[in-house]
C-alpha cells in the first residue's frame, strides 16, 4: 500500500459566497464563508462574513438564501473590508498549500475578483504571492468521472447522490461545508482515477476538463436554439473588455 496520504483525506478548505443575482459582472456578495477542516471527521473552523451590499437585494435572491435588505443594512458590513479579508483568507489557505473547495468555482472565485475590482481597485490575483491555488470543485470533478449520468449537478443533488449531509442549503457556511464533504467523497468512490495526480495536475486537469464540459453544454445550447453562452475559462473567468463591462 502507498504511504502517502490521499489528497481528500487531508487539509481541505472551502469558500461559498451568497450573492444578489447570478450575473459575476454586476452582482455583488452579501454573506460569504471559509469552512477549513484538517481531516475528515474533525471539527471544521468557520468563518462567515455578512455584507450590505449597497444595492437592493432582488426578490428572487432573497427567495434563496433569505436575507433581506433590512437585514443586512443592520448587521452587513461595508464592501470594501469584508472583500479584503475574503480575498487574504483564501489566499492564505491556498499558501499553506490546502486545496480550496468552490463548488461552481468559476462563479464565486469570479464574482470575488469583480468585488474586489469594484470596491478595492486590485484583483483576486494580487493576494496570491506564494505557491500556486489548488482549486477543487466538486461540480467538474462529477461531470467528468460520471459524465454519463443522468440528472441535474447542483449542490443539493450531488449531496444526494454521495450521501452527504446538506444542512441548510443556501446558507455560504453550510454549503462550504457540503462541498468539502462532497470532494472527499467523491475522492474516495474515484480514488482509483484520482490518487494518482498531484495537486498541480489535479488543477490543470479541472481546467481542461471544464473546458470540454463547456464546449459539450454549448453545442447542447445550439441545437435547441438558446442563444446562451457558456465560458471555458476555469476556476476563474477572464475580466471582460473595458467597453462590455461598461
Amino acid at each position: 500500500m502507498p504511504d502517502t496520504q490521499a489528497w481528500y483525506e487531508g487539509p481541505l478548505a472551502a469558500f461559498d459566497t451568497e450573492t444578489t443575482g447570478v450575473d459575476v459582472e454586476q452582482d455583488r456578495i452579501v454573506s460569504a464563508a471559509l469552512v477549513v477542516q484538517r481531516a475528515p471527521g474533525e471539527p471544521a473552523g468557520i468563518t462567515r462574513w455578512l455584507v450590505d451590499p449597497g444595492i437592493p437585494v432582488p426578490e428572487a435572491a432573497r427567495a434563496v438564501h433569505g436575507l433581506s435588505d433590512a437585514f443586512l443594512r443592520r448587521h452587513g458590513r461595508r464592501p470594501a473590508p469584508v472583500t479584503e479579508e475574503l480575498a487574504r483568507a483564501v489566499a492564505a489557505v491556498c499558501a499553506a498549500g490546502t486545496p480550496l473547495v468552490v463548488m461552481n468555482a468559476p462563479f464565486d472565485l469570479t464574482l470575488l475578483d469583480r468585488e474586489l475590482l469594484r470596491h478595492r481597485g486590485v484583483p483576486l490575483s494580487t493576494y496570491f504571492t506564494g505557491p500556486a491555488w489548488c482549486v477543487v470543485d466538486p461540480r467538474v470533478l462529477d461531470k467528468h468521472l460520471d459524465r454519463y449520468r443522468r440528472g441535474r449537478r447542483t449542490l443539493t443533488d450531488l449531496c444526494a447522490h454521495y450521501g452527504v449531509v446538506l444542512d441548510g442549503a443556501h446558507d455560504a457556511a453550510a454549503d462550504a461545508l457540503a462541498s468539502l464533504e462532497l470532494v472527499r467523497a467523491v475522492g474516495r468512490r474515484f480514488a482509483a482515477r484520482l490518487d494518482g495526480l498531484t495537486l498541480a495536475e489535479l488543477h490543470t486537469r479541472q481546467a481542461v476538463w471544464h473546458a470540454a464540459q463547456s464546449r459539450g453544454l454549448q453545442a447542447w445550447f445550439a441545437v435547441n436554439g438558446s442563444d446562451e453562452r457558456c465560458d471555458p475559462a476555469w476556476p476563474l473567468r477572464p475580466q471582460p473588455p473595458a467597453s462590455a463591462a461598461a
